[in-house]
């Protein structure tokens, strides 16, 4: 029996969720952005006014060292050469049996430096690097830089210059003719010329990698997870810049103790309110039997919705959180790290944990994957939504948490890769699959707030 006093509470507990989910859908809605978008006659990208594309790179054209370019595009970086030229390196996601689309469509490559093999060629998954001269608007260079790998999905920039390629797959050696465990992550060098040493970096953690940033201000690694209950981690590293001196691996937890903040029964997390942040250290981080998040979760880690693209700017970390939020389209985390991240005053003033972003509905922001950084300090974010048709868009972000509409990708696909050339005039994208990479200029800090009609 439900007695008076607490059927009142109820109702003014329902009332107080309504008038949560209200405020966090209003903060969230779109605003004018760069203006509506504009149909592409080539049928591939439309562009909000202003704007323009090139594509410069697609999967199948004949790299340097006499391979074809692998197809399947996914998370990328970009690092400055000169004043003129750009070195991309970028990731493929391939599996086993995609190996038509990498670079050994025939078999061979046996002689290679290679993480693993099938059959004695090298497994299709790695990266390539390019080289793109923003002067000529032309490639100038292009080859394959890791090779023997597993779907590479996203990763990230380092300061000292390589790119971090992680792979989102958790096989075990045994499997399907596999002879090494995969769920690693791999250094990349940028202005390597040919392949390089493919040495897994396993104090970063064995599992469904998804992205990793690197703090310039301390060294710090924080690493994403691509799974419905994923937790988010951080290296703190033995020898700064060096990733193979190994580290103490950890994950996030809140101090509040709330153990959940992907909001699916309504909103646990509120929308910009800082919550302190402390973190669990974790152990068997090799994990053969793919349970480090389970681990984490019951020692009090946080849990999230998919963490996807992770990305530092002005000091802040963003974390997309592809399918969290009520709607379950997607969030955005950021993290202000503490001033002492890191080392044991960290607990005096510990980082701070927030919900920049959630979306309501999918004209919002639907599927949000990779993310970066972009002139005055708004976000670009790629959508990978599949549906029956595939609408998906490039989404910017204000620093306020205000959302507008960038492109819109006609193909029936996903954008993947996002990042800004040094100087900010140039936006790098991927078409994931029929492979392309595209170079999109624009007036990048021309951004209206007015909300959209």
């Amino acid at each position: 029996m439900i007695n008076r006093r607490d059927f009142g509470a109820g109702l003014a507990a329902t009332a107080l969720a309504g008038l949560a989910a209200r405020a966090q859908a209003a903060t969230s809605m779109p605003i004018a952005g760069h203006g509506p978008l504009r149909p592409d006659p080539a049928g591939l990208l439309d562009l909000a006014p202003g704007f323009a594309y090139r594509v410069i790179d697609a999967a199948g054209t004949k790299m340097d060292d006499g391979l074809p370019t692998p197809d399947r595009f996914d998370g990328m970086g970009a690092f400055r050469l000169d004043r003129d030229r750009t070195i991309l390196v970028r990731n493929h996601e391939l599996h086993t049996r995609h190996a038509r689309d990498g670079a050994f469509p025939a078999g061979g490559g046996t002689n290679l430096a290679a993480y693993d093999r099938l059959d004695g060629t090298p497994l299709p998954g790695g990266t390539t690097s390019i080289v793109y001269n923003h002067r000529t608007g032309q490639v100038e260079r292009r080859h394959l830089s890791l090779a023997g790998t597993i779907r590479n999905c996203a990763g990230g920039t380092t300061p000292w210059g390589s790119w971090l390629s992680c792979e989102e797959d958790v096989s075990r050696a045994g499997q399907s003719g596999l002879a090494r465990d995969h769920g690693w992550v791999f250094e990349v060098p940028a202005r390597a010329r040919g392949l390089v040493d493919p040495v897994p970096l396993t104090a970063l953690g064995r599992f469904n990698h998804e992205a990793a940033a690197v703090d310039p201000a301390t060294g710090i690694v924080y690493l994403t997870e691509d799974r419905a209950d994923s937790l988010i981690y951080r290296l703190l590293p033995a020898r700064r810049g060096d990733l193979r001196a190994g580290g103490r691996l950890q994950a996030l937890a809140l101090a509040s103790g709330l153990a959940d903040t992907r909001n699916f029964s309504g909103a646990q997390l509120p929308l910009q309110r800082p919550q302190a942040v402390r973190w669990i250290d974790l152990d068997g981080v090799d994990s053969r039997e793919d349970d480090l998040r389970l681990r984490g979760a019951a020692k009090g880690a946080a849990l999230f919705a998919r963490g996807e693209g992770i990305v530092i700017g002005a000091g802040q970390i963003f974390i997309m959180c592809t399918s969290g939020g009520q709607a379950k389209l997607g969030q955005i985390m950021r993290y202000r790290p503490s001033p002492h991240e890191g080392t044991p005053r960290e607990a005096d003033a510990p980082g701070q944990l927030d919900l920049l972003v959630e979306s309501p509905r999918a004209d919002v922001m639907n599927f949000g994957d990779n993310i970066t950084v972009g002139p005055g300090g708004h976000l670009v974010v790629c959508e990978d939504q599949y549906t029956e048709v595939q609408d998906n868009h490039l989404r910017g972000i204000t620093p306020a948490g205000q959302i507008y509409a960038i492109g819109r990708l006609r193909a029936q696909t996903e954008l993947a890769g996002a990042c800004f050339s040094a100087d900010g005039r140039t936006l790098f994208v991927n078409v994931y699959a029929p492979g392309k990479t595209l170079a999109i200029t624009g007036p990048w800090g021309q951004v209206s707030t007015a909300p959209l009609s």
